[in-house]
């Protein structure tokens, strides 16, 4: 027998057993240094005296936490971010503010371009899960080194780093600090950061504050499965085994009912434990023939009608409304792209010339008002259209025009928004009674109708 020493024996490494419990994993990585101050203690007692609002909160967290938390780790960032989207929308995807600041993140149309959010008729990526994460923390890692602070950096999320950049260059010329507590900043924004911070209390010690966290397991809620041929979205769901408001929780970024493979293909969120039921739902569903879609695209003409366009593809206005976002009292100007129901014998999907689609919305009669403009010298279909902020096109039909030629002293009637008017009829009263004005006549024989 031979004895091998003690010495010699390499045991392997005690590896600790894998996290169960998300909520212990963000606390673990916590780096922010915490904020105390009476706006913290006043909001942290606010949440925690609203239970069933956090339950709501947390409970819709649950979809989203575990991505949110993957990726800011593999950036080396504080977790305390992943708490932000609770302050930003309360985890509702298709939050809107009434700054237009829409999902997750709140990201306004401006700066989720910055950060390429596509945003179309067909998908908005403000509200996209895995999108609007990846921006989100690229535009707070911007943030972070410019100021070199997390809490200067938040309070530019929400603030604009021009204005807390201003507010800094301020404190300096006074001779005062510079740090986040130093600065005068509007109301919401002195409120924003402690707002973090107080669900940061509550994670880190919930039982302190007599709150209840639903359990998130450390694990992804969801897989992201491509798609390159168009689907329903309630045909997606179906294939998923899902209703079709949850379908919608993990895709909120999609405008249509149609998602559109074209360029590319789209990305769809399904649960983890969902994928292959929905691969062999979808599999089944191909072996069958049938088609996944049952959209196609339509370019409306001058003459078109709502009523017309529904009428003729054999379904109700409303139906054509809903399909197509369009609110009541408004149809669509000439030349937009709209969804109508595919053809049985339709098999192509649409084509990705449509991904570019243009999609405008004009005020029904009721909210128009009629012009009638006397054209002067110089004068083009064109520059009359662009003065009044309508289409040539459409002042060609109203006016029944065979070419673009005008002649000074036509008149020419239009359809315009009731506030664009009023303030064509303001400006022109004004320029009448200055000396030497070019135009002749200005009245208004109704309250609806001016005449230039």
């Amino acid at each position: 027998m031979i004895v091998v020493p003690d010495s010699a024996v390499t045991l392997p490494p005690l590896t600790p057993p894998p996290m169960r419990d998300l909520w212990q994993r963000i606390r673990l990585g916590f780096k922010m240094p915490d904020l105390q101050n009476k706006l913290v203690d006043d909001r942290t007692r606010g949440y925690a005296s609203q239970p069933d609002y956090l339950a709501r909160m947390t409970q819709r967290s649950s979809r989203y936490l575990f991505h949110i938390v993957e990726e800011i780790e593999r950036r080396g960032m504080p977790t305390e971010l992943a708490l932000l989207p609770f302050v930003e929308s309360a985890f509702v995807p298709e939050a809107l503010s009434s700054a237009k600041a829409a999902g997750l993140w709140q990201f306004v149309p401006g700066t989720g371009r910055d950060y390429a959010l596509e945003q179309n008729m067909w998908k908005d990526e403000r509200r996209d899960v895995v999108e609007s994460t990846r921006a989100a923390l690229d535009y707070l890692q911007k943030l972070h080194d410019m100021f070199g602070d997390w809490h200067l950096a938040l309070a530019s999320y929400n603030w604009g780093e021009g204005s807390v950049s201003r507010a800094i260059a301020k404190n300096q010329r006074a001779g005062k600090p510079t740090r986040y507590v130093d600065l005068a900043m509007p109301n919401e924004t002195q409120h924003y950061v402690p707002k973090l911070q107080a669900i940061k209390n509550i994670v880190a010690e919930p039982d302190k504050y007599g709150v209840v966290l639903p359990p998130i397991d450390n694990a992804p809620y969801f897989i992201a499965v491509h798609k390159t041929r168009d689907i329903d979205v309630h045909t997606a769901a179906k294939l998923a085994e899902m209703k079709v408001d949850d379908f919608r929780a993990l895709n909120p970024a999609f405008n249509r009912p149609i998602i559109l493979g074209a360029g590319g293909g789209a990305q769809l969120l399904l649960p983890a434990a969902k994928v292959e039921r929905f691969q062999a739902n979808l599999a089944a569903w191909d072996s069958t023939g049938q088609p996944l879609a049952s959209w196609t695209t339509y370019k409306t003409t001058p003459a078109d009608t709502l009523a017309a366009v529904a009428k003729r593809v054999g379904i109700g206005e409303e139906q054509l409304r809903e399909a197509n976002q369009i609110p009541p009292r408004y149809r669509l100007a000439p030349g937009s792209t709209i969804l109508i129901p595919r053809d049985e014998t339709m098999v192509a999907d649409i084509p990705a010339s449509s991904l570019d689609g243009r999609f405008a919305l004009v005020p029904e009669e009721s909210n128009l008002r009629y012009v009638t403009y006397r054209v002067r010298r110089g004068d083009t279909v064109a520059s009359v259209a662009q003065r009044y902020k309508v289409l040539a096109k459409d002042l060609i039909v109203w006016n029944r025009l065979t070419s673009s030629q005008l002649f000074a002293g036509q008149r020419l009637e239009l359809k315009v928004p009731a506030t664009a008017a009023r303030g064509r009829v303001s400006r022109a009263v004004q320029a009448v009674r200055k000396p030497n004005m070019t135009r002749s006549t200005i009245r208004t024989p109704a309250r609806t109708k001016w005449v230039f």
